[in-house]
């Protein structure tokens, strides 16, 4: 069975909505299995010596579970099963290992608007790409 990666970004719910739409579109045709993700960012180190280790970690994993609330609305609504994470690093690097670390096939970015940043930084999934050059990673599919 297929396994597809989506990194949900809840500042962009119109992206987290068309990954969910293309995800529903690619399970009427097969059976696929779904990981939602969420990375958390890295806190600056002056706000982490605020915390214990442990107890950022939490923050930071609860903080990521409410922020996956959305794309489990939509999927539960459409009755698809699925399981969700939440890591804590770099957006397309994290993305990258995890996809790889869950055996994905594909990784599902919704359609992305045009931002300053992409424009000089490529989309994050283009900077996935780029970390996923091997022979038998997982297809990104998306902006």
């Amino acid at each position: 069975m297929p396994r597809i990666l989506v990194p949900i970004d809840p500042e962009q719910p119109a992206r987290t909505r068309s990954a969910i739409e293309q995800v529903l579109r690619m399970r009427r045709t097969e059976q696929a299995s779904i990981r939602l993700l969420r990375v958390r960012p890295k806190v600056s180190g002056h706000v982490a010596m605020l915390f214990g280790t442990q107890e950022l970690l939490e923050l930071q994993l609860s903080a990521g579970a409410e922020e996956l609330q959305y794309a489990q609305k939509l999927l539960d609504l459409a009755g698809v099963p699925y399981a969700s994470t939440v890591l804590v690093g770099r957006a397309a690097e994290t993305i990258a290992m995890a996809a790889r670390d869950y055996g994905c096939d594909r990784i599902v970015f919704g359609r992305d608007e045009p931002s300053l940043a992409g424009t000089i930084f490529g989309s994050l999934a283009q900077q996935v790409r780029q970390h996923l050059s091997g022979s038998g990673d997982p297809q990104v599919i998306g902006s």
